[in-house]
C-alpha cells in the first residue's frame, strides 16, 4: 500500500510548549491505525498536528507525498484530511441538517449521511443542543464525512457513550474502512481499538514507544500493560 499521510521527524505543540518530540509516523492508504496511550501523552496533538491545528516547530507533514506543513486546516481538508475532534464542535444553535450542510464541500450528499446514520434523519429538524451525546457524536462524524475525506482522523469518538452506541459507531467505522477509507483512531477503549485496527501505535510523552500489529498486542496484553498501564477488558 502507498503512503497517504506522514509525519516526518515532527516536533509540535502549543505556543512554545513541545508535546510531540521528533515523531515519525507513516500511514498507508486504506490502513486502519489505532493510536493509544495514557492521558496527556500526545494522542490528540498528533491528530491536531496532522490537521494543522498546532505549532509545528520542526519536521514535515505530507499528504500523498505532498508537503502540507504550511497549509491552513481548511486547505488540508481540501487535500483529503478530515478530523472529528474529541470536543465534537457541532453548531448547537443550528439544526442537524444545517450542521451537515455546513460541512458540505462537494463530497457526500446529505442522503449518504442519513443512510449511514438513520437517527440523524429522524432528528434532522432538531437543534444541535437538543441531541443526546450519542447523536451529537453521530452528527460530528457525519459532518466530517460530508467532505468525503480520504483519511478520517477520529479523536476519542466513544468517550462518554453508552456501550450500545459504541458498538454502533464501531460498526460504522468498519463499514467506512471496508470501503477503502484510511482511518486513524485515537481511543481510550483499547480493546475496541485493537480489534478494529490492523496496526497500533502506542505513545508516551510525545514519542512512539511501540509500533506493530494490533493482533500482536491482543495476543500479548503485557505490551499494553507495560506502556499504558492497563489491560484488556475482554
Amino acid at each position: 500500500m502507498s503512503e497517504i499521510l506522514a509525519l516526518d521527524h515532527v516536533t509540535a505543540g502549543y505556543g512554545a510548549t513541545h508535546v510531540l518530540e521528533d515523531l515519525t509516523l507513516s500511514i498507508s492508504s486504506g490502513e486502519r491505525l489505532a493510536i493509544i496511550g495514557r492521558n496527556g501523552v500526545g494522542k490528540t496533538t498528533t491528530l491536531a498536528t496532522a490537521m494543522g491545528l498546532t505549532k509545528l516547530h520542526a519536521g514535515q507533514i505530507r499528504m500523498a507525498g505532498e508537503d502540507i506543513s504550511k497549509l491552513a486546516p481548511h486547505k488540508r481538508q481540501a487535500k483529503g484530511l478530515g478530523l472529528v475532534p474529541q470536543t465534537r464542535d457541532i453548531f448547537r444553535s443550528l439544526s442537524v441538517e444545517e450542521n451537515l450542510l455546513a460541512g458540505d464541500t462537494g463530497g457526500w450528499d446529505i442522503g449518504q449521511a442519513y443512510e449511514l446514520f438513520p437517527r440523524l434523519k429522524e432528528r434532522r429538524r432538531n437543534g444541535g443542543a437538543q441531541l443526546s451525546g450519542g447523536e451529537q457524536q453521530m452528527l460530528a462524524i457525519a459532518r466530517t464525512l460530508m467532505g468525503a475525506p480520504d483519511v478520517l482522523l477520529l479523536d476519542e469518538p466513544l468517550e462518554g457513550l453508552a456501550p450500545v452506541i459504541c458498538d454502533m459507531l464501531m460498526d460504522v467505522f468498519e463499514r467506512l474502512a471496508s470501503e477503502g477509507r484510511t482511518i486513524v483512531l485515537v481511543e481510550q477503549h483499547a480493546d475496541l481499538a485493537l480489534r478494529f485496527a490492523e496496526r497500533v501505535v502506542i505513545l508516551d510523552t510525545g514519542r512512539i514507544v511501540h509500533d506493530g500489529a494490533a493482533a500482536e498486542v491482543l495476543a500479548d496484553p503485557a505490551i499494553l500493560d507495560r506502556h499504558v498501564g492497563v489491560g484488556l477488558t475482554g
